[in-house]
């Protein structure tokens, strides 16, 4: 298998960086540039920068914050938030991003995921998807997670993969921001049922966490936020955790 990587996450709200729980109860963390670049220097393999209120508030994604972010790191940048066509992904990879990321405008229109792809290439067209537990499966979230629609996430997953995605950022919305480990059936249904990279994402709060996501899963990258932000390791510290216990990092 690929060598597993760690992406540093970036949610932003009128331009800084906070981190909440469950998508509430939102805390102010930082200067998104002067964290990109810290994170950077921790040896982070890339950076995502998350508008997370763009969708919900009907905006487009802060393209000034995009290009500072894009000019002050070298690894490659995701972002997302408010890309609702394939002008919106044009303008924030001309504004530095390497890859789009897309959520609500995509579940609704889906053929914008196939015209990204066909226009930009497949491999920087990013699915985001936000999941919530229903019984024994997962529904799609949009609009920040603020609306749960009748959309099976695995069965989504598959979708976007069929109509060219390149790859997926899952989020488990019960597991955000809690610090009690990612939802490991939810990667393992979503990771087991595509072919294209996926990213876990909501719930790391401990080296311990990442090591057990890529044990368990087919995961190809883990993404967290309040490990980092918080203090709690750095990114080096993670990676050398993982290759004490044997995960090509």
């Amino acid at each position: 298998m690929n060598a597993r990587r760690i992406t540093p996450c970036l949610d932003t709200k009128d331009g800084k960086v906070v981190k909440g729980v469950r998508f509430e109860g939102l805390s102010e963390m930082g200067d998104p540039v002067a964290m990109a670049v810290e994170y950077e220097g921790q040896g982070a393999d890339e950076i995502t920068l998350l508008d997370i209120s763009a969708s919900g508030e009907g905006r487009k994604t802060m393209l000034d914050l995009v290009a500072r972010v894009s000019d002050a790191i070298t690894v490659p940048l995701v972002v997302g938030g408010g890309i609702s066509s394939v002008d919106d992904a044009i303008k924030v990879l001309d504004a530095g991003a390497d890859r789009v990321s897309m959520n609500s405008a995509a579940v609704r229109r889906p053929a914008l995921v196939g015209e990204c792809a066909l226009e930009l290439g497949g491999e920087a067209v990013v699915v985001a998807i936000d999941a919530v537990a229903s019984g024994k499966s997962w529904k799609v979230c949009v609009a920040g997670g603020r609306e749960v629609v009748d959309l099976d996430a695995v069965e989504w997953a598959r979708r976007a993969e069929g109509m060219g995605a390149g790859s997926i950022l899952l989020t488990s919305k019960d597991a955000d921001g809690v610090k009690e480990g990612y939802d490991i059936p939810l990667t393992a249904a979503v990771s087991g049922a595509v072919s294209i990279p996926v990213t876990a994402s909501g719930g790391c709060g401990s080296m311990e966490h990442i090591y057990e996501v890529f044990a368990k899963t087919k995961a190809r990258t883990a993404l967290a936020a309040s490990v980092f932000h918080y203090g709690d390791c750095t990114v080096a510290q993670a990676k050398e955790y993982l290759r004490e216990r044997g995960i090509g990092i």
